[in-house]
């Protein structure tokens, strides 16, 4: 069993290799290239075999660490009493009868494209455990337990990993952008007992400054492409006695091979090299770190990445200091959300990739709907609303109805599970019959209760 939050497994060679693709060091506690290849390939489940890209399904998660407010996003309560409804108004939607926050107008244009959860609850107000259950259809440990920061489940995007491959040679599977950090408790993106090679690759850079450059994908100074290929070469040579020896080398040089492809192989460049896009695209995204990710991660899954989380933070806006008061962080980060998605849903749409790409916007839980003192509003489990777009579903419709004032679940509660069920069911991944080995030895399940949302799945 491999143990993930030791910082990965070392390559069986030791350090001759890791300084060999010291170039090829990847944001995954310290593994470098082959390490991660050799890890998948030692996985009992097997990724399926790369098509061509863009005809394999994909993912891309916006990911809303904190939990925004649902009263001033997707389920505005414009009728409900001030102390309620909050600073902001309400819009018609392209959908009679649906409204938004007022400050979603983007979004709003786009409703007949797009489909709301409002009634996804789980009924904790804990960060810990609401990333976790919102992350991976589990419930988590709790703030203040010895083992908060411990995964007891895969991430959705770790086991897509671990499930599928990308349809590139070289590109990762699940991809984290621009990184991981900031959010509250933000801490189960990874791979649990699946092993390293199903943690996310991070960016760790912003696509939106002007010096961005994906790190560990740059030789470093000094090493060129023939430098390199004439170390791998010396490697290959000075390995053979050994791979004669001991069986368990034998496929190392195919490990290495990837390894070195991803390094060295223009599509893996290409997909990331966001400076390719026209300005005037770039600019529909809007020019900030939250628009400029969500093209990062179309660039992606266009290439064949199946699995994109775009990491948007934080909305944890309590009004008391160091937070903010819903009204001046609603208006900090839901107008560069709105217009990211709208690009993003807009761009699919017109690339041809929208009926193949499920758009999911999400936070591990939603905020009060009565305002607190400090004209903030607080965690609230009970209900709360997610976003899903995808050209293959059906779109246009509000799923579930909240109560008056937004305080409980009126009809239709889904469940965190009820969500991972849709993310797996539109990649293709019977969630129910899929079972992993976890840190005992125990198989378990990837889901066990929930269900693929049937309204979303209905005939077009």
């Amino acid at each position: 069993m491999i143990k993930v939050f030791g910082g990965g497994a070392r390559d069986c060679d030791g350090a001759t290799r890791r300084s060999f693709l010291q170039a090829g060091m990847l944001g995954l506690g310290g593994l470098t290239l082959p390490d991660l290849l050799r890890l998948r390939a030692s996985g009992a489940t097997t990724p399926t075999t790369p098509t061509t890209a863009g005809s394999e399904r994909s993912v891309i998660l916006l990911w809303l660490s904190g939990g925004p407010g649902h009263m001033e996003t997707w389920d505005p309560k414009p009728d409900a009493p001030d102390g309620f409804r909050g600073p902001f108004g309400s819009i018609a939607t392209s959908v009679s009868g649906v409204r938004f926050g007022e400050l979603l107008p983007e979004q709003a244009r786009l409703m007949d494209r797009l489909a709301i959860l409002r009634t996804v609850n789980h009924g904790t107000g804990d960060h810990t455990k609401g990333n976790h259950w919102m992350l991976t259809g589990y419930e988590g440990p709790a703030f203040n337990a010895p083992d908060n920061r411990i995964q007891r489940r895969p991430a959705m995007g770790a086991a897509v990993a671990r499930l599928k491959a990308a349809s590139r040679p070289g590109l990762p599977s699940y991809v984290a952008v621009p990184n991981l950090r900031g959010g509250t408790d933000n801490l189960f993106h990874y791979s649990a007992y699946l092993g390293g090679s199903a943690n996310p690759f991070i960016v760790e850079s912003d696509p939106n400054d002007a010096a961005f450059q994906v790190k560990n994908l740059k030789l470093p100074g000094g090493i060129s492409i023939k430098r390199l290929e004439d170390r791998r070469r010396t490697l290959q040579a000075m390995d053979q006695l050994r791979r004669d020896l001991d069986p368990t080398l034998r496929d190392l040089d195919a490990y290495y091979q990837r390894a070195f492809d991803m390094l060295t192989g223009q599509s893996v460049a290409d997909a990331f090299d966001i400076s390719a896009e026209p300005t005037a695209v770039r600019d529909r995204y809007g020019r900030h770190t939250f628009g400029q990710s969500a093209l990062m991660a179309r660039r992606l899954v266009e290439a064949g990445t199946p699995f994109v989380t775009v990491n948007c933070v934080p909305w944890d806006h309590h009004g008391t200091a160091p937070q903010l008061k819903t009204e001046e962080g609603a208006k900090k980060l839901i107008p560069p959300l709105d217009r990211a998605i709208a690009a993003l849903i807009e761009d699919l749409i017109e690339r041809g990739l929208y009926e193949s790409t499920l758009v999911v916007a999400m936070g591990e839980f939603g905020r009060t709907p009565r305002m607190n003192k400090d004209a903030g509003r607080d965690h609230w489990g009970n209900t709360f609303s997610v976003l899903m777009g995808c050209g293959s579903m059906q779109m246009g419709q509000v799923i579930g109805r909240s109560s008056q004032r937004g305080e409980h679940v009126v009809n239709r509660p889904i469940s965190p599970q009820d969500v991972a069920a849709t993310v797996y069911h539109h990649l293709g991944i019977n969630a129910r019959a899929v079972t992993f080995e976890d840190r005992t030895g125990r198989p378990t399940y990837l889901i066990e209760n929930g269900q693929p949302i049937r309204e979303l799945l209905a005939q077009l």
